[in-house]
């Protein structure tokens, strides 16, 4: 017969096993929420998803753009942080319910500028190959969306970036609105390429399905022709995005799966201006 302190002890250990299970459902859908980029590591750039700029768009900065540079630390490793600390400011928490109408002029040049805690990262804008993508960063931009959020993934081994664009810091947040894909037969991404100096969407891996997840590519990757580039990182952004990659990446976080750069890597401000 069972007594009452088995009967206690046998309902503990129920409880206990529903928690774990509880537990492991919860960071398994926190797994497949936070895709990242799809790569020899087995992960896919999250885009609602890591996952962020081709260096095969024809300008000025196209050759420093290219260069491959090695990060000095491991994926591991704790480097001093080469940032500054944030702006003062709270992050925007408003979503769309559907992609905003494009009004941009797709004939005209626009340029993004990122004004990090490590310094500014200028990106030339593929408009009229990316209408939809670039539309979308604009309207994001002028709403501050970006503003204050943290680039949340930086990846050391295997494919080479640095992903932003995420208010929730965790892999898993968007604008509330998906975007098509766009210029997936760009000449830059010619032999499973993504060049270093491109700027790409990130996704869950499906097609269509980018929000403001983007991610920065600081050394050539070998990556699907599946994650829209839509920019090109200026000479002086390659600088600062191989300053981040040299501090090296945190461990991964055991419910995400995200490495965090060692630096502190906070957009303070994001701005789209037509040139």
């Amino acid at each position: 017969m069972v007594t009452q302190e088995q009967r206690k002890r046998q309902l503990a250990r129920e409880k206990f096993l529903r928690q774990q299970q509880r537990r492991t459902s919860a960071r398994r859908k926190a797994r497949m929420r936070n895709s990242v980029i799809a790569s020899v590591l087995g992960v896919i750039v999250i885009g609602s998803v890591a996952l962020y700029t081709s260096g095969v768009m024809k300008n000025d900065d196209k050759s420093n753009a290219s260069a491959d540079v090695t990060p000095s630390a491991s994926a591991t490793s704790k480097a001093p942080d080469p940032c500054a600390k944030p702006a003062a400011g709270k992050i925007k928490t408003a979503t769309w319910k559907k992609e905003p109408a494009v009004t941009i002029d797709k004939s005209a040049k626009y340029t993004m500028k990122l004004a990090t805690t490590c310094g500014d990262i200028d990106i030339a804008l593929k408009t009229s190959a990316a209408p939809h993508t670039v539309n979308s960063f604009n309207f994001l931009a002028g709403k501050g969306f970006f503003d204050h959020t943290k680039c949340h993934r930086l990846t050391t081994s295997g494919i080479y970036v640095l992903q932003c664009g995420d208010p929730t810091g965790a892999g898993t947040g968007g604008p509330g609105y998906t975007i098509p894909d766009e210029n997936l037969k760009d000449t830059s991404l010619k032999g499973g390429t993504y060049p270093a100096g491109t700027v790409a969407m990130a996704n869950t891996g499906q097609k269509h399905t980018g929000g403001s997840q983007f991610f920065l590519v600081y050394k050539n990757s070998t990556l699907p022709a599946s994650y829209t580039p839509f920019g090109t990182i200026s000479a002086s952004g390659m600088k600062v995005l191989n300053k981040i990659a040299a501090a090296g990446a945190q461990a991964a976080d055991a419910t995400t799966g995200n490495t965090a750069p060692n630096a502190t890597v906070v957009i303070n401000k994001a701005t789209v201006t037509k040139s």
